[in-house]
């Protein structure tokens, strides 16, 4: 049995819902159409946790939790599934995969568990799908670098893997080098994205072996390099106050600047 509170936001998005009485915009919703307001409450759920911003997170979390809602409404309503199905599948799901928690399985160390684990996952596989493609459980919906991680995770599990993350450093001086050589020999810009694309997927890897969600570091380099540029233009205008257009070296001077205070800081 659902919390009041649970009960009471199903029944906000049913009236939402209502053919006659509800919201327009609601109303011509599909699976396909709020998908992207998923993803973007997924990077504002992030970009709250990057903030430390609990507050906003508390917010964030109840803007995805209405996208679950809204799937749940959309697909009791062509009679597939409900939302207590979802709650339901969920809970038999985390059972199963802690059989050392809720059953009495004993695992010996953690490098044990993470096994026992994927060896759960590989069976729910292997159940939910007789497609003979490795990676077809892997949404192609995600973005590249969670793809990628997922796929290189998967892989890694065969045994086609790197000892450790030094060979991964090696490998990206290499491709390094083949992007250089492509540029250089005036190949087609099929060819130079080819590279750049495999040096991406190299440095996954190397997040990999880290332990490093590629996806969030990719995040929070972007909003640390918007944070950086965004300050040292404050710094440049404060000290070159008639100045529109800035140099190089002026913008060089700023951003070092602002390298310098996040150091103190």
């Amino acid at each position: 049995m659902l919390d009041p509170s649970m009960n009471r936001l199903l029944d906000i998005m049913q009236k939402l819902r209502d053919p006659e009485n509800g919201c327009p915009w609601d109303k011509q919703q599909t699976f396909e159409s709020i998908f992207p307001y998923t993803l973007e409450e997924v990077h504002e759920v992030g970009d709250a946790i990057d903030r430390a911003n609990m507050t906003d997170l508390k917010s964030e979390l109840g803007d995805l939790l209405f996208q679950i809602v809204f799937y749940a409404q959309l697909a009791e309503e062509q009679g597939v599934f409900t939302f207590q199905d979802i709650v339901t599948g969920i809970s038999e799901k985390m059972i199963r995969r802690h059989p050392h928690v809720f059953a009495d399985t004993v695992y010996k160390d953690a490098a044990e568990q993470k096994a026992a684990w994927e060896k759960i996952k590989q069976q729910e596989r292997e159940k939910k799908t007789e497609s003979s493609l490795v990676f077809d459980d892997i949404a192609q919906s995600l973005t590249a670098l969670q793809r990628g991680q997922k796929i290189l995770n998967r892989v890694a599990q065969s045994g086609f893997d790197w000892a450790d993350w030094r060979p991964v450093i090696d490998k990206i001086y290499e491709e390094v080098d083949e992007i250089i050589e492509a540029v250089e020999q005036g190949e087609s810009q099929q060819r130079i994205e080819e590279e750049v694309g495999d040096l991406f997927i190299v440095i996954t890897n190397l997040a990999r072996h880290l332990q490093v969600d590629s996806e969030n570091a990719a995040r929070k380099a972007v909003n640390k390099f918007a944070r950086r540029y965004q300050r040292m233009m404050e710094i440049v205008r404060q000290k070159y106050p008639e100045t529109t257009v800035f140099s190089l070296q002026q913008m060089d001077q700023g951003w070092e600047l602002v390298k310098k205070e996040e150091k103190i800081i």
